[in-house]
């Protein structure tokens, strides 16, 4: 397996360092792509201090990020990891097991989201919410880190390129192809949007998928999402 890492970036100059030095420790990763969407500080001049780190830009929006990386990549399997997200001791190992079970199109991670300005606080335990999606679902989110093969994706036709909720209409896609599998390992997410309002991304999690289902249009749901990207 050749196995080529997608990224989409969007002013993540404080973050950027760690998560690409994350990747970098991984084994058997065969090239990390960083898409930016048009950052206002130094995220694209410190990825390109990353040794063997593909930078590329594009217009803004999340699913034209990872649609330019996924024509961009060279590997024949694909993971989508966003920024703020560790992936789980030898992930590569990982994904090859779970994309060789039988009728497998797409595979992704549980999360287990990490505190920050909650760290050693009561209130950390709130972070479980966050989490719980994760460990019900079928149809995974962009921060589970969904992976598959290369020509799996062409065949789904990339992410549609909506205002949100581009994760969850492309699993959709990619259950007619196959079943979607968890991985029985946690992919760690930061905490920070969480953190941030703890009861209203709850509110949101849990209720979006089903407006969306329902036919709200992604448009609507990122007005109320509040700038999503």
């Amino acid at each position: 397996m050749r196995l080529s890492v997608i990224t989409p970036a969007l002013n993540e100059a404080g973050r950027i360092d760690r998560s690409l030095r994350a990747v970098a420790d991984q084994p058997d990763i065969y090239e990390h792509i960083v898409v930016d969407g048009g950052s206002r500080d130094d995220t694209v001049s410190r990825a390109r201090r990353h040794p063997g780190v593909k930078v590329l830009e594009s217009r803004r929006g999340r699913a034209l990020q990872l649609n330019t990386g996924a024509r961009a990549a060279t590997g024949d399997t694909l993971l989508f990891l966003h920024m703020d997200a560790e992936l789980p001791p030898c992930a590569a190992d990982l994904i090859v097991e779970t994309l060789a079970i039988p009728g497998v199109s797409a595979g992704a991670f549980r999360t287990r989201h990490q505190p920050e300005r909650w760290r050693g606080s009561a209130r950390a335990y709130l972070l479980r919410l966050a989490d719980g999606r994760s460990r019900r679902t079928t149809l995974p989110y962009g921060d589970q880190g969904l992976f598959l093969r290369a020509h799996t994706f062409a065949r789904a036709g990339g992410f549609p390129e909506i205002a949100l909720m581009e994760d969850l209409a492309f699993s959709r896609r990619l259950r007619q192809l196959g079943r979607i599998r968890v991985a029985p390992a946690e992919i760690r997410v930061s905490g920070r949007r969480f953190e941030s309002a703890p009861l209203r991304q709850t509110l949101m999690v849990n209720t979006f998928p089903a407006l969306f289902a329902l036919g709200v249009s992604p448009q609507r749901l990122a007005q109320w999402y509040g700038a999503p990207r």
